[in-house]
Parts: structure tokens; C-alpha cells; sequence
């Protein structure tokens, strides 16, 4: 996990829009959607349409990602919580 995923998972112990990430984190968007495209793909974050409702499957997060919500899972906690 690089710097940039644990500032990231750092945000998502609860559920966050992804406006709340960008303002927070105070990134580029192409940064804050390739880290969360990456944290995703290792399976470190789940992706929700709303805050209740989980997206399963594929998702593109480069292109749908402004329009989601994100959650660290329990194996992305555990990865952060290790390092």
C-alpha cells in the first residue's frame, strides 16, 4: 500500500461520497480516482451507489466514480491497520 491508498483508506472507515474524498483529500481527480480504481481492484474498498447500496461486479471507477460512495472492507482495514 503506497502513501497515497493509506491516506485514502484512512477516509473510508465509514461510508464517504466521493465530493467528500475530493475536497478532503485535497487531490487532483485523476489521482484520487486511479487510487481509488487501485485500492478497489485489490479488493481493499467497496464501491456503493448510494450509502446503502453496495455495487457488485465490475466497476470502472475512472469513469462512474464521481457518481459513488466508498467503504474500506475488512481486508482493507486489515491491510492499513498492519502497516
Amino acid at each position: 500500500m503506497n502513501d497515497e491508498e493509506f491516506d485514502l483508506m484512512d477516509e473510508l472507515y465509514f461510508v464517504q461520497p466521493y465530493g467528500y474524498l475530493l475536497e478532503t483529500l485535497d487531490w487532483e481527480e485523476e489521482l484520487l480516482l486511479a487510487t481509488l480504481q487501485s485500492l478497489f481492484s485489490q479488493g481493499y474498498i467497496k464501491c456503493l451507489d448510494d450509502p446503502d447500496t453496495e455495487r457488485f461486479g465490475k466497476v470502472d471507477i475512472m469513469k462512474e466514480g464521481t457518481g459513488l460512495y466508498f467503504l474500506a472492507t475488512k481486508n482493507g482495514l486489515m491491510a492499513h491497520n498492519t502497516l
